[in-house]
């Protein structure tokens, strides 16, 4: 397979631009603050990642079937649904902190929340640093 045939990928999209478009108000609201503290976490400028993803940070993978790319350390996106949070590594390690979040699904590598009053934002802080350093460790 192609290096990096992921259709997601990082852009010179204006990020402000984005999340000013999105037309629920305490939905915009909430992706500032999680812009916010995402920022905190990576100490990186975010970047959009296709049309629809705000991004942090970056690594380059190498998959199993030998698919290779680069993707963001932790981002979000405002979906239809959900609030939808990229975490990566999995939940696994952080059963205990999901216990205490709130309203909350899970697949893979997504956390969907509502919206952030549905859940602990210093957990959610927590979750997310969690995670960025689980992959800093693991793609050094």
């Amino acid at each position: 397979m192609a290096k990096n045939d992921l259709k997601t990928k990082v852009n010179d999209a204006s990020v402000e631009k984005f999340l000013n478009a999105v037309k629920d108000e305490e939905t915009r609201s909430d992706c500032y603050e999680i812009l916010k503290m995402m920022k905190q976490v990576t100490k990186e400028e975010p970047k959009m990642w296709g049309p629809s993803i705000v991004g942090f940070g970056s690594y380059h993978y190498k998959g199993k079937g030998g698919r290779e790319g680069d993707w963001m350390l932790t981002g979000f996106s405002p979906r239809k649904q959900n609030l939808t949070l990229y975490l990566m590594g999995g939940f696994d390690e952080s059963k205990d902190l999901l216990k205490k979040l709130g309203k909350y699904k899970t697949s893979v590598g997504c956390l969907y929340i509502k919206k952030l009053e549905d859940v602990d934002k210093k957990v959610l802080k927590e979750l997310v640093t969690a995670s960025v350093k689980r992959m800093k460790k693991v793609t050094k």
